[in-house]
């Protein structure tokens, strides 16, 4: 019966598995007659196996293929920080509204012809921002916007073939656990999720609003929701990715050890707030309001904090308090930031970790720098 078996067991499922279930079979053939109870989880023939992986192959991820998936997620992470940085670009250069539709597959062929420029051309001039700003915008003028845009929206569709192709290949392959498999599928959905959302922001700055005659924007909050779900799937695939390429360390749970981790998750929700507060920021050009440091214009605290009512609303549509509020998240970031680092010099950490550290300071100092010029 075994070399029945066997040779199509063995091309099937793989020397490695046969070998364990030969271990398992043994004790059953010595006691003859005698059934040995199983315990959970331990299969008694071949066929119990092939009917419990539901399509007859038992498939473990190795070590190997953890390496794979985790520069995969690595590479991903890097095409979010592109995105980030483009987008950043993009509203820089004002041309976010320049795209006033969305096709998934139609707008990824550009405009080639000069009609087919002038038909995209007197679209964009039926929308608010070129009869309020552009209005003596030229063609020319147009297209550098227009790719502006494009740019961003054709990374984003590479970001989101970054992660899905590749998912589905290491999922077919077997290279992914079960509790990778999820993680996996949720880094895929909130790369579809940020497609969408990054439209939705959009439709806000294209919408008519008669009562209103200054610059259109793109909606603050869309903004910040935007940006948040692009940082999270970063963090995200880059923690995932980490995991699985770098060992972790052995460290004694000492009190010490406990309250530097309690800091840094708290110092990490600090800068993730005020990243959000930069979308704020951005989206209402609150940042021209006082180009002044460290005091608003002649004051520490400027006199039009709250003058929106109810008060709650100055926080996210008072240019100057939104301001004001970004200022003083940046300023604690900072400081968390430099407590964190003196306070992982006094415990024994491994090498890398005091590397982060050190590079994680430096970041911050320099970003501050940034800001206040």
């Amino acid at each position: 019966m075994q070399r029945l078996l066997f040779p199509p067991l063995k091309a099937l499922m793989g020397r490695q598995y046969l070998r364990l279930l030969a271990r398992r079979a043994a004790p059953r053939a010595q006691c003859d007659c005698i059934r040995c109870p199983l315990r959970p989880g331990q299969y008694s023939t071949i066929s119990e196996v092939a009917l419990q992986s539901g399509r007859g192959t038992v498939s473990l991820p190795s070590k190997a293929a953890e390496r794979v998936v985790g520069r995969w997620l690595l590479v991903c992470s890097g095409t979010v920080a592109g995105a980030v940085i483009l987008g950043g670009v993009t509203r820089l250069t004002e041309s976010g509204l320049s795209m006033v539709d969305w096709h998934l597959i139609k707008e990824m062929k550009p405009p080639t012809s000069q009609e087919e420029w002038e038909a995209e051309f007197q679209r964009y001039q039926q929308f608010p921002e070129f009869k309020i700003l552009n209005h003596d915008m030229t063609l020319a003028e147009f297209k550098f916007i227009w790719y502006m845009e494009y740019s961003h929206r054709m990374w984003g569709r590479l970001v989101g073939l970054a992660y899905i192709l590749p998912a589905a290949y290491f999922w077919r392959k077997g290279w992914l656990s079960r509790g990778m498999k999820g993680r996996v599928l949720a880094l895929c959905g909130l790369v579809c999720f940020q497609g969408l959302l990054g439209w939705y922001m959009v439709k806000s700055g294209l919408e008519e609003k008669p009562d209103a005659h200054d610059i259109p924007r793109v909606s603050q909050y869309r903004l910040a929701a935007h940006l948040g779900s692009a940082l999270v799937l970063y963090c995200a695939s880059l923690w995932t990715s980490l995991s699985l390429l770098l060992p972790p360390h052995k460290l004694p749970e000492t009190r010490q050890l406990l309250r530097l981790r309690r800091f840094a998750h708290g110092t990490a929700g600090l800068v993730f707030l005020t990243a959000l507060s930069g979308a704020f920021v951005a989206g209402l050009d609150a940042g021209l309001v006082y180009n002044s440091f460290p005091k608003m214009g002649e004051s520490w605290i400027p006199e039009d904090l709250f003058t929106f009512s109810p008060i709650l609303r100055n926080v996210f549509e008072n240019p100057t308090m939104v301001q004001f509020d970004h200022r003083i998240l940046g300023i604690t970031s900072v400081t968390a930031i430099t407590v964190l680092y003196f306070f992982s010099r006094r415990i024994p950490l491994p090498r890398r970790t005091k590397m982060a550290a050190m590079t994680l300071l430096a970041l911050a100092d320099l970003d501050e720098g940034i800001g206040n010029m």
